[in-house]
């Protein structure tokens, strides 16, 4: 143990202290820190039902965890996860034989990014969607590749999808990854796309018999209408007269962020009657999306690259509201308790039925002035995610990479995916590059020391 510890010193450091920070974490904001979207979680939770806006999976993470009456148990096992995902990095990279420094320095950002020690310690799905898009990532890159393998990453692919849906695309990227590795068989492809698509179908079949709606979800319309709202010109589009009226008079530029005509009550789609998310106001505004990108395809192709470029700055702008983005930081003072009816009611089920006690964020210094002057000096600028997902095809053109050894692809296309789904059917937003982050590091690790398959012995031990 002490030979093996001294060969992997450089990371043990690393992993001690992010294990550091997220204790000092938990010790500063107790139990956890609110997000608006966690109320409705712990409702679904509660009370077990498919949402209208979101998929369960998280909410039944959450209902595990329920015995523990505890949101502070929830936040340590979220920080485990992601302290999981940091190994999954770095024992992946070295099993492929990456030189030990490149898998350090893969492992970084998911072991000392102050922005993802925050998300990880937030009420939101994206850490457990993490952790299972790289569970399954590090499975897809396995020496061996048999049938419980392919029904292992089948699972956990269906499992991220029923926590956020942008994970639905990786079952097609995982199957194309299976078959190129089994040379144009298709039977473990096969085998992953029925254990992936099981638990999708069951979950669509309980969403169906609780709405008489197809899907996993009820809001994609909705959530892509707001998309188009970003570019759309309804005297290019002229839509008939019940689209109409969900047109915006005002110029694309002076407009609102997306997220606007999701949620604000100036909405058109908002002011329609009934809820925003009934299936006929969902039918509607998918319509109208439709008919944009059809009338528009280069206007939403821009509005999409806008977005997508929001990943990438050197610096972190306040978007798409400070109130949002303030979610993110480590708060100095509490975050003020929920306006908004339904997460009202979730906030009273959670601390009357969850926690059976007080959830408001306690702040305990001098732990959080520690976490939040870390995080002004210790993060990930967009313009390095943005090189470190340059790394691997520059690389492999530049040095002509053994076409057998492109083990960089899969976790490369997973970190791209990730990225460009969200500004693609909704929106960007700060939280969703970070799940990335952890692929593009994998993929950039594995193309610097040309790993192949056929060069590691079975059952390879590091």
């Amino acid at each position: 143990m002490v030979g093996w510890a001294r060969g992997h010193r450089w990371f043990l450091g690393v992993l001690g202290l992010g294990a550091v920070l997220r204790v000092i974490t938990m010790l500063g904001y107790r139990p956890a820190i609110w997000f608006p979207d966690s109320y409705t979680y712990v409702v679904t939770a509660l009370k077990p039902r498919p949402d209208l806006v979101r998929p369960a999976g998280y909410s039944m993470f959450l209902r595990l965890l329920e015995p523990f009456h505890s949101f502070a148990a929830v936040a340590l096992v979220q920080h485990l996860l992601g302290l999981l995902v940091g190994v999954l990095v770095y024992l992946t990279a070295r099993r492929l034989r990456a030189p030990g420094w490149a898998a350090v320095l893969a492992s970084v950002p998911s072991l000392l990014d102050a922005y993802q020690i925050e998300l990880e310690h937030l009420l939101v799905s994206d850490t457990l969607f993490a952790a299972l898009v790289m569970s399954a990532v590090c499975l897809g890159l396995s020496r061996d590749l048999g049938w419980r393998t392919a029904c292992g990453i089948g699972l956990l692919i269906a499992a991220a999808t029923l926590t956020r849906t942008v994970g639905l695309p990786l079952v097609v990227i995982f199957a194309c990854w299976l078959i190129y590795r089994m040379r144009g068989r298709v039977l473990m492809a096969g085998v992953m796309l029925a254990a992936a698509a099981l638990p999708i179908l069951g979950y669509g079949v309980w969403f169906h018999a609780t709405y008489g709606r197809i899907g996993i979800v009820g809001a994609n319309g909705v959530f892509l209408y707001s998309k188009t709202m970003t570019f759309a010109d309804c005297a290019v589009m002229r839509p008939p007269a019940d689209l109409a009226v969900l047109c915006d008079p005002r110029p694309p530029a002076q407009r609102p962020p997306a997220q606007e005509y999701v949620w604000s009550p100036d909405s058109p789609l908002v002011r329609l009657p009934g809820i925003t998310f009934s299936e006929e106001n969902d039918t509607l505004a998918g319509r109208f999306a439709s008919l944009a990108i059809r009338s528009q395809p280069l206007g939403y192709l821009g509005s999409v690259l806008s977005e997508l470029a929001r990943s990438f700055p050197l610096s972190r702008p306040v978007y798409p509201d400070q109130e949002v983005y303030g979610y993110y930081e480590f708060p100095a003072a509490p975050p003020a308790p929920p306006g908004r009816y339904p997460a009202t009611v979730g906030a009273e089920r959670a601390e009357r039925d969850y926690e059976r006690g007080p959830i408001a964020t306690r702040i305990v210094e001098p732990y959080t002035g520690w976490m939040r002057a870390y995080q002004d000096v210790v993060w990930l600028p967009g313009a390095a995610v943005l090189l470190i997902l340059l790394v691997p095809p520059v690389a492999a053109g530049v040095r002509r990479l053994r076409p057998e050894s492109p083990m960089w692809v899969l976790p490369w296309t997973t970190a791209v995916v990730l990225l460009v789904m969200p500004p693609a059917v909704a929106e960007f937003d700060y939280r969703y590059v970070l799940p990335a982050v952890p692929a593009a590091c994998l993929a950039a690790a594995l193309v610097v020391g040309k790993p192949s398959f056929r060069n590691i012995p079975r059952n390879v031990r590091i």
